[in-house]
């Protein structure tokens, strides 16, 4: 029988901390919807006192969301047990978050206090907090610094006053994971009725250790953990829910399971940075857009002829649709074989295999990523007769005028125009380009960096986006990022199946 471990959510109040990133309450509401899907127990949806808006997000994830615990953090302050308590009267199962610093730091520098008045403020809030509802749950804030035996002590006493979860949060993501596996060790072994609660690993990423003092704590009996998509949080960010989600997927031989349906993560990951403006790095574990991309020609042999050569779980586990064989200087002749059969030249003899690959290495090296029509090239045919290529953007904007772009193209030399509106200039230019080249492209990530500094930098904008369920990226470089991102566009556009380009139409 396998042990499960909770799943608890923190990406709307713990994620929604990083700055520049807060979501509005229909945007918490739709990304708690697919945490419902994706099979989260518990949703910390809030902090209501901190804010009429958080209060109302509290209320409206409680309406939209049945299945899941909602979840509502406040301070060990009877004010902020009362409205967690009105915020979450709509809920199916609702869930106080109330606690203290238990670390030496906090006691004495942030209340002023000793030990034993924290542990009576403790016991009191958790209290008070069973007088509205059931389920309390208990942080310990600052654990990692905490003194184990005074740790104990504490979690001794909340789960005594009523506490149904005690967190021991590692705040400042000091611990490694030996000590913080140790830490929740001791307190299974040491305090008294610890059975009658679970403990919870809340762990900071300060050091890179998150997940793994997340694994350590559910390995020495945490039975919890909370976590945020794409690992957001405060500062270095929170224990990354899609990498502790697939170690216990891949890693069979732990006997834990979730009832998370892994399949959902990566199109949540994508919800998530898009609407919180916040990209995932491309060598991010699990969702990254590196994390199935081979372009070493060792490892695209290898994972030709056998996938688990390299690849240690299936893309589609997580939602990717496919891993990708990416073409550079260091691919090999497998991956040209693989890419030329898929284009439809067949499998070609070893000699004229051989002939090809010294010409694609010339051409590799003078270029970061090869495309279909540079194989086309390699292979004496014509570029794809229907390249588009951008004539002219025209685009108008601005307060109270909804933005309008009108976009030229040459498509197999015929001129196509369009016009679209939009919520902005770029979405309005992507539309109208959409008008022309046709339905069914999907804009999965976003992407603008600055090149150096200053007004007049040159932005370079990264876009991926999906047709028929494959993934294209295309790249634009100029000083107007609205014309650096149809330039990206119409890039990406160009790398897809020559089948969409033959059939361009002008729709109206």
């Amino acid at each position: 029988m396998k042990d499960k471990i909770y799943i608890f959510d923190t990406t709307l109040r713990d994620g929604e901390q990083v700055p520049g990133c807060q979501l509005s309450t229909p945007e918490k509401v739709e990304i708690a919807k697919q945490l419902e899907l994706l099979g989260v127990d518990i949703i910390e949806a809030g902090f209501p006192i901190s804010s009429p808006m958080d209060f109302n997000s509290v209320v409206q994830i409680s309406k939209a969301v049945k299945e899941p615990t909602i979840c509502a953090l406040t301070r060990a302050v009877e004010r902020d047990i009362e409205v967690a308590a009105e915020a979450l009267k709509y809920t199916k199962r609702p869930r106080i978050h109330t606690g203290i610093g238990a670390s030496d730091y906090h006691i004495k520098y942030k209340f002023n206090s000793t030990r034993d008045k924290i542990i009576e403020r403790g016991v009191a809030a958790v209290k008070y907090a069973k007088k509205f509802v059931e389920d309390i749950e208990f942080y310990c804030e600052d654990s990692g610094r905490a003194e184990n035996e005074y740790l104990a002590r504490m979690v001794e006493a909340v789960i005594a006053a009523g506490a149904t979860v005690v967190n021991i949060p590692d705040t400042t993501g000091y611990c490694t994971p030996e000590s913080y596996g140790e830490k929740i060790r001791y307190l299974m072994e040491n305090v008294k009725g610890v059975h009658k609660a679970i403990l919870s690993c809340h762990c900071h990423n300060d050091l890179g250790l998150a997940t793994a003092n997340t694994l350590a704590g559910i390995r020495n009996g945490a039975r919890q953990v909370e976590v945020t998509i794409n690992g957001i949080g405060e500062r270095a960010g929170n224990t990354s829910l899609e990498e502790i989600a697939m170690i216990i997927k891949t890693h069979k031989h732990l006997n834990f399971e979730t009832q998370l349906d892994t399949r959902r993560i990566y199109p949540l990951s994508l919800l998530v940075s898009k609407m919180m403006r916040m990209p995932v790095q491309p060598n991010k574990a699990i969702i990254g857009r590196n994390a199935f991309a081979h372009s070493s020609g060792i490892h695209q042999d290898g994972v030709l002829k056998y996938r688990e050569n390299y690849e240690i779980m299936a893309p589609e586990d997580v939602g990717v649709p496919q891993n990708s064989i990416v073409l550079t200087a260091r691919s090999g002749k497998a991956a040209l074989s693989y890419h030329l059969e898929r284009l439809g030249y067949g499998k070609l003899e070893k000699p004229q295999l051989e002939k090809i690959y010294q010409k694609f290495l010339d051409l590799a090296d003078s270029k970061k990523d090869l495309s279909d029509d540079d194989l086309i090239v390699l292979m004496e045919g014509k570029l794809s007769e229907s390249k588009i290529e951008l004539n002219h953007l025209q685009v108008l904007c601005g307060d109270p005028v909804r933005p309008i772009a009108t976009i030229s193209v040459e498509v197999n030399g015929e001129q196509f125009e369009a016009t679209a509106d939009g919520n902005g200039p770029v979405n309005a230019s992507l539309r109208a380009i959409d008008k022309i080249i046709g339905k069914g492209i999907f804009l999965e990530e976003y992407l603008v960096q600055a090149m150096a500094n200053g007004s007049k930098d040159t932005g370079k904008v990264h876009m991926q986006v999906k047709y028929q369920e494959q993934l294209y990226y295309g790249f634009g470089v100029d000083e107007d990022i609205v014309m650096a991102s149809v330039k990206a566009y119409l890039n990406a556009c160009n790398k897809m199946p020559l089948a969409i380009k033959r059939k361009v139409e002008v729709l109206s």
